[in-house]
């Protein structure tokens, strides 16, 4: 059986890490540099990071920021943000990224995530959706949770996997800042039905809720923001807590 992996995550606007609720409400969290070295030695197990506004402003991804970031830590890191095409992938990948996430640009474009993958290998492509539960069902959105993409969530999940994708990063927008807890409906249906590995994403408020994730769905990590970052529960904390209750953590 897999470990599970404890995921902090940078969102990333102007420089600073921030945190919104349900994708507004947008506050400052800190230095992205300093909670990654924090997190480090807290022992989390990836980080991923999140250029939040990069495709609505129709720009790149900071790239100075992600080489400064990957010198700065040792283990696997994830960005995503304003990749659209094989030499924003690269070029990511170059400044030091282990896996690049994609999100709208594959929704307008699939075959982006099979030349990623062809490219850097399927460990390398994350496909990063932002879903939400309205009319009896879950939807994909695009542009930081903005754009209906028309989309049902579990068909384009499946359809990620076929192209490509090596892991689903899945954020469930009624649930994101809420510290509610996880999605476990649609994370549990989708991993159930992928084979790949899905990170939970969205609402993780209490130590409750990680376990409720990794016992109530095949998620083989969980991914949070603002409990980390405002000090609410430490990395440490709560792995202890998972080992506890007997859940195999890395």
């Amino acid at each position: 059986m897999l470990k599970k992996r404890i995921i902090p995550c940078l969102d990333i606007q102007n420089g600073r890490t921030v945190k919104g609720i349900n994708f507004l409400d947008i506050r400052d969290a800190g230095d992205p540099i300093e909670l990654a070295k924090r997190y480090v030695e807290e022992g989390a197990d990836e980080l991923v990071f999140l250029d939040i506004t990069a495709t609505n402003e129709k720009r790149k991804t900071l790239v100075d920021l992600v080489e400064k970031i990957s010198r700065e830590i040792n283990i696997p890191f994830t960005v995503g943000g304003g990749i659209n095409s094989m030499e924003d992938a690269s070029a990511i990948i170059k400044a030091g990224a282990d896996k690049v996430s994609i999100n709208s640009a594959a929704i307008k474009r699939p075959q982006l995530i099979t030349e990623i993958a062809k490219q850097f290998g399927n460990q390398a492509v994350v496909l990063a959706i932002d879903t939400k539960f309205e009319n009896n069902n879950w939807h994909v959105y695009s542009n930081g949770g903005k754009i209906p993409a028309g989309l049902k969530t579990i068909d384009w999940a499946l359809e990620g996997e076929k192209l490509g994708a090596g892991e689903i990063l899945l954020t469930s927008m009624n649930n994101d800042g809420t510290k509610n807890g996880f999605a476990l409906d649609i994370t549990n249906k989708i991993s159930q039905q992928l084979q790949i590995p899905i990170i939970a994403s969205g609402g993780a408020g209490t130590k409750l809720h990680f376990k409720e994730v990794f016992e109530q769905t095949k998620a083989s990590g969980a991914l949070a923001a603002s409990i980390f970052h405002f000090g609410e529960i430490s990395i440490q904390t709560l792995k202890t807590y998972l080992k506890t209750e007997n859940i195999l953590i890395r």
